[in-house]
C-alpha cells in the first residue's frame, strides 16, 4: 500500500501551465519557460506549497524556503523544512519516518495529558464547584474527554490550508465514534438503550452535522452561525439538565409511591430510564479498600526529598507485576514524558484524603507551571518577549514563580494540605490545556506536511490519522466500561461526546480565527471526499434513528456488525475517492 502511495508522482499544475511533449520543461500563458529541477522567478513564491512534489529532488528544499506558503507559522517546527532539508534527499524516506514515530508520540502526549492531568483537575474544579453529575458530565468531562478534538480543530482552522483536517477529523471521529466505538459496545455487551437520552442525543448530533453541511456549501462561516454553534451547545446542556431533573422527580414519585403500597424498594432499569441510572464510577471505595489493605502497621513519615522522589515515580510496582508485557513496553515509552509531564503539572485528586497534596512538588509546580505557559503558549510566541525591550518576560515568572514557592514552601506542612490546594487545579486545569493546544498545534502542521509529501489530502488525514489517534482512548475506555456491566453510560459517551467536539470544534475554532483575522472564516470544500464524509455520517446517524426504535432500543450483536460493516465501507469509498478511482464525470 505504501509502494503505491509513494511511487506514483502525479503531477499538479496551477491553470495557465502545460506539460510540453518529450521534454520536462513547463510553458506558461506569457510563454516563460520554467525548468521542472525547480528554475523559478523570484516573482513566483506565491505558489501553493503543495507543488513542492512537481520539483526535483535536489531542489525541494530551495522551494520551500523560499515560497511564504511553506513557513507555517503555526507550530514549534517547519516539518517541511525538516522533511526536505534536514538530511540530503536521499534519505527524505528516513527523516519521514522520524516523523511518523514523532507524530505517535505526539498522541501520546495528547493522551497522556488529558487523561492524567486534565480530566483529573477538571473533575476537582467541578467538585469545588459543588456542581451535580448532569452539569459536570455535559460541561467539564466533555470538555476533558475531547479536548485533543477541540484543541486540534481550533488548530486546524488557524489555517485556510489546514481547515480540511478540522473537518475531516470532527467527521471522521463522529463516523468512527458511531459506529466501530457503539458497535463494539454492542458487541461486547447487548443491552437496551435509554430511549429518550439517545433520540435526544442523536437529533441534537444530526442538526449539528446539517448544520455543517450548509456551511461546507456555502464556504463561509459567519459570526452569527459561529455564535449559533455555541448556542445550540447550551440550549443542550439546558435540556440535559431539565430532563434528568424531571425524570429524577417522576423517579422519587413513582418509588414513594410504590413503597407506600407494596412496601418493597423500586430498582428497575427500563428502556426509558435517564442516563444517570446508572452508577458513578468515581472509584472511592475501591481507592480506599487499596490504602487500607496497604496501610502500614506502624505510623511512617516520609521526608520532603522522598515525598518528591515518589511523587515523580509513575510506575506503581504492584501494578506493574499485575500487567502484561504489551502494557509495561507501553509504558517504557510513557515513563520519561509522564515523569516531565508531573514536573509542570499539578494535580488534585478530590478521592484521596489528602487531595494528593505533595509539598515539595506542588511549591516546584509554582515555578514551572507558569514557566511552561509562557514558553509554550502559542507556540512560544512570548519565549522571546522582552518587557520594553530590555527583560525577558520568561525571567519575569521565573522570579515571581521562586517568590511564591518559597512563601508556600515556608508556610505548610508536609501532611496537611492548605485550604488555598483547589487553586492547584486551576493551575494544572491552565498549563494542561496550554500543553495540549501547543501539542494539537503539532500534529496538525506534522499531518500537512505527510499530506504534502503522499499527495494527500487534508480531509482524508483528518478522518483517519488524526480521528483515529483522537478517538482511540475514547474507544478502549467506553469498551472496558461495557465490559464491567454499564453499557448505557459507554452508549451515552459515544453520542454525548462527539456532539461537544463538533459544536464547540467547529464553533470555538472559527470564533478564535474570526478575532485574530476580523473576518469570515473560508471554508473550502477538498472536492468529493468532503461530501462522502458529511454524507456518511448523516446517512450513519438516520440510519440508526430508524434502526435502534425499531428494535425496541435494544442494541444486540447484529446491530455491532451492522455498524462495523457500515463504517468498513465507508472507509473503502472514501480511500477509492482519494486515490481518484472515484470521481464525479
Amino acid at each position: 500500500m505504501f509502494c503505491g502511495i509513494f511511487l506514483p508522482l502525479f503531477v499538479v499544475l496551477p491553470c495557465g501551465w502545460q506539460l510540453t511533449s518529450g521534454s520536462e520543461l513547463l510553458r506558461n500563458e506569457s510563454g516563460v519557460r520554467v525548468g521542472m529541477a525547480g528554475r523559478w522567478s523570484e516573482n513566483n513564491n506565491n505558489d501553493e506549497c503543495d507543488l513542492v512534489m512537481n520539483y526535483s529532488v535536489a531542489d525541494r528544499c530551495a522551494f520551500v524556503k523560499k515560497t511564504p506558503d511553506c513557513s507555517m507559522e503555526d507550530g514549534f517546527i517547519n516539518y517541511l523544512e525538516v522533511a526536505f532539508c534536514l538530511l540530503p534527499p536521499n534519505l527524505t524516506p528516513l527523516t519521514i519516518s522520524f516523523c511518523i514515530i514523532w507524530l505517535f508520540f505526539l498522541f501520546i502526549i495528547l493522551g497522556l495529558t488529558a487523561s492524567k492531568f486534565f480530566c483529573p483537575n477538571l473533575s476537582a474544579i467541578s467538585s469545588s464547584l459543588r456542581l451535580t453529575h448532569n452539569v459536570a458530565g455535559v460541561t467539564f468531562l466533555a470538555l476533558g474527554n475531547g479536548a485533543p478534538d477541540i484543541f486540534s480543530a481550533i488548530a486546524a482552522f488557524s489555517h485556510p490550508h489546514t481547515a480540511g483536517l478540522a473537518v475531516g477529523a470532527l467527521f471522521g471521529a463522529g463516523i468512527f465514534v458511531t459506529t466501530v466505538v457503539a458497535g463494539s459496545v454492542a458487541l461486547v455487551k447487548p443491552f437496551a438503550v435509554a430511549s429518550r437520552p439517545f433520540l435526544r442525543d442523536v437529533i441534537f448530533y444530526m442538526v449539528a452535522v446539517f448544520w455543517t453541511f450548509l456551511i461546507l456549501y456555502r464556504g463561509t462561516v459567519t459570526l452569527g452561525e459561529t455564535l449559533g454553534y455555541l448556542g445550540l451547545y447550551v440550549l443542550y446542556v439546558v435540556i440535559v439538565i431539565i430532563s434528568a431533573f424531571i425524570y429524577n422527580r417522576q423517579k422519587y414519585s413513582d418509588n414513594t409511591s410504590v413503597q407506600n403500597v407494596t412496601h418493597v424498594p423500586a430498582d428497575f432499569h427500563s428502556s426509558d430510564s435517564s442516563d444517570d441510572d446508572v452508577p458513578c464510577l468515581t472509584g472511592r471505595s475501591i481507592h480506599q479498600e487499596y490504602e487500607s489493605e496497604y496501610r502500614p502497621l506502624l505510623p511512617y513519615s516520609e521526608s520532603t526529598s522522598q515525598i518528591l522522589l515518589s511523587s515523580l515515580n509513575p510506575v506503581d510496582n504492584r501494578r506493574w507485576r499485575r500487567k502484561s508485557w504489551k502494557w509495561k513496553v507501553l509504558k517504557v515509552f510513557k515513563t520519561p514524558l509522564e515523569v516531565l509531564l508531573l514536573l509542570c503539572i499539578p494535580v488534585v485528586d478530590p478521592d484521596k484524603e489528602d487531595r494528593n497534596w505533595r509539598r515539595p512538588l506542588n511549591c516546584l509546580h509554582l515555578i514551572t507551571a507558569p514557566l511552561v505557559c509562557v514558553l509554550v503558549f502559542q507556540s512560544g510566541a512570548y519565549g522571546n518577549y522582552m518587557i520594553q525591550g530590555q527583560f525577558p518576560l520568561w525571567l519575569l515568572f521565573l522570579l515571581l514563580g521562586l517568590f511564591v514557592s518559597a512563601i508556600v514552601f515556608c508556610s505548610t506542612s508536609n501532611d496537611c494540605p492548605p485550604r488555598y490546594h483547589s487553586f492547584f487545579a486551576l493551575l494544572g486545569f491552565v498549563v494542561s490545556a496550554v500543553l495540549i493546544s501547543a501539542a494539537a498545534s503539532e500534529v496538525v502542521s506534522l499531518l500537512h506536511m505527510l499530506g504534502v509529501v503522499l499527495r494527500l489530502s487534508n480531509t482524508v488525514l483528518g478522518l483517519t490519522l488524526l480521528a483515529w489517534g483522537n478517538s482511540i482512548g475514547d474507544c478502549f475506555s467506553d469498551i472496558t466500561i461495557a465490559r464491567q456491566g454499564y453499557p448505557r453510560m459507554a452508549i451515552s459517551a459515544c453520542f454525548g461526546g462527539i456532539i461537544f467536539n463538533m459544536l464547540f470544534g467547529v464553533g470555538l475554532g472559527c470564533l478564535v480565527q474570526m478575532l485574530q483575522t476580523h473576518a469570515d472564516v473560508q471554508v473550502e470544500p477538498e472536492g468529493l471526499l468532503t461530501w462522502i464524509l458529511a454524507g456518511s455520517l448523516g446517512l450513519s446517524l438516520v440510519l440508526s434513528f430508524v434502526i435502534v426504535p425499531l428494535c425496541r432500543f435494544h442494541l444486540g450483536r447484529a446491530y455491532g456488525i451492522f455498524l462495523l460493516i457500515f463504517y468498513v465501507i465507508f472507509l473503502i469509498i472514501a480511500l477509492l475517492t482519494e486515490f481518484g478511482k472515484i470521481r464525479v464525470t
